[in-house]
């Protein structure tokens, strides 16, 4: 057996020990030690108690040696053991969480060590975990990602349910330490209530620190809508930037003059730019119970992104055995979110008579309803309701999550109905669901 490959092993055994088994081994710990230092790498590598960061700032030439360190297929047995090294830091660092309190500095710490090894898989720091929130929509990825996205996801979750959230809030200091993830979002949402004073303050701040960036992401994507055909009744602005070249050259050219080679123009023609959309009325209707959290809180921030376009008009309902209408805080989606309560059971009817209220035109009019759709005995109603909806002209999108797995359970029952009726259960990336909305208001 060569050395790399024993090196290698000992470095593997040594990982899967201590993932499974927070005490030290002797042995295993002993020869990798060897190893490491045979390797010319600093001892720190090996102490999962040292964040990726740390050690970077200490020793500047492993950044470079991290980023992509997951994405390589080259053939260098040479680099082989140091790559192992470099890889069971990562893993060991951000799947062996323990057990116990957590604190805001232990989160913080495994969020950037997070970030560090979504670096080393080629994505951004904080991509993978925003794909299973569903905070920005990523391009390709398949099956093997979305399972890590939603093991990462977990693991951000379970330790933010272990800390104090309450106490770290009270103080600013640690509160500073926070970053704003979905995790640390749906806790805050659930425990809102019981927080007051600075506790309370810190939280919303927080909360908006999420919600501005997840818009920002969206807003480009929305940005790019059609903006619908031109509207020739409105005269052209006579701007130079406005000027339609080819229009002009064409009409002039009985100008040309071939005596001196030029084409005189008497008469200059403009590109109408002004655009014609009819006005559109997008209807979200969110179930707020706590297993549709990730999506309740996206399509939240997404909602008040298509209420700042000009000429949409969004109404926002969120239920759980109660309809809310919260249209009046739609452009303010931290208003919003502060005012539902997760959990709580389904009862999709009672929503849905809210939002027919609200169809006038139904050719302009788009549906968007956001569920599991495990409505107990309320489901025959609740589908009837929306097919005949759907059946006076109004755009349904029925939507079943938008994280990028779509891994989440949907009514079987639902699925095959909206099938048959031609509206399939939209899940998967926020893009889809942003896609189709442009689509519409356009």
């Amino acid at each position: 057996m060569s050395p790399t490959r024993n090196r290698r092993q000992v470095l593997y055994w040594r990982l899967l020990a201590r993932l499974f088994d927070p005490e030290e081994h002797a042995a295993l710990e002993s020869a990798s030690v060897a190893v490491v230092d045979d390797l010319g790498l600093p001892p720190p590598l090996l102490d999962p108690m040292v964040s990726v960061d740390t050690v970077v700032q200490r020793f500047p030439r492993l950044d470079s040696a991290l980023d992509g360190l997951l994405t390589t297929t080259e053939d260098d047995r040479a680099g082989e053991a140091r790559r192992a090294v470099l890889a069971a830091k990562l893993l060991l660092n951000v799947f062996a969480t323990g057990s116990g309190e957590v604190t805001a500095a232990q989160l913080a710490r495994w969020q950037a060590d997070a970030g560090r090894f979504e670096r080393a898989l080629g994505c951004a720091p904080g991509q993978l975990r925003g794909r299973a929130a569903g905070a920005a929509a990523a391009a390709g990825g398949g099956a093997p990602a979305d399972d890590l996205a939603a093991v990462l996801a977990g693991l951000e979750g379970d330790l933010v349910r272990r800390m104090r959230l309450r106490e770290v809030l009270a103080d600013p200091r640690l509160a500073r330490r926070l970053r704003p993830g979905l995790a640390l979002i749906e806790q805050l949402l659930r425990d809102k209530d019981n927080l007051d004073g600075v506790a309370l303050a810190n939280a919303r701040a927080l909360i908006r620190r999420f919600v501005d960036d997840v818009a920002e992401a969206l807003r480009g994507q929305v940005a790019r809508a059609a903006r619908g055909p031109a509207d020739r009744s409105v005269p052209p602005r006579r701007a130079f930037r406005d000027l339609d070249i080819d229009r002009t050259v064409w009409h002039n050219l009985p100008h040309w003059s071939p005596a001196d080679g030029r084409l005189h123009v008497d008469r200059l023609f403009y590109k109408p730019t002004a655009r014609r959309v009819p006005p559109a009325r997008l209807i979200v209707v969110a179930d707020q119970s706590g297993s549709m959290v990730d999506s309740l809180v996206n399509c939240t921030i997404l909602a008040s992104v298509f209420a700042g376009l000009p000429r949409v008009d969004v109404h926002l309902i969120a239920y759980d055995t109660r309809a809310l209408d919260l249209t009046p805080w739609v452009h303010d989606p931290l208003e919003v979110l502060l005012r539902t309560s997760l959990g709580g059971g389904n009862d999709g009817p009672v929503a849905l008579a809210v939002a027919r209220r609200k169809i006038t035109d139904p050719r302009r009019t788009a549906l968007v309803w956001i569920s599991d759709f495990y409505e107990y005995d309320r489901s025959a109603p609740l589908f009837a309701g929306l097919q005949a909806v759907h059946r006076s002209g109004v755009r349904l999108i029925p939507v079943g999550s938008v994280t990028s797995s779509g891994a989440r359970s949907v009514n079987p029952w639902f699925r095959r109905r909206f099938e048959e009726l031609g509206v399939p259960v939209l899940s998967g990336h926020l893009s889809k669901l942003v896609a189709e909305l442009k689509s519409f208001v356009a």
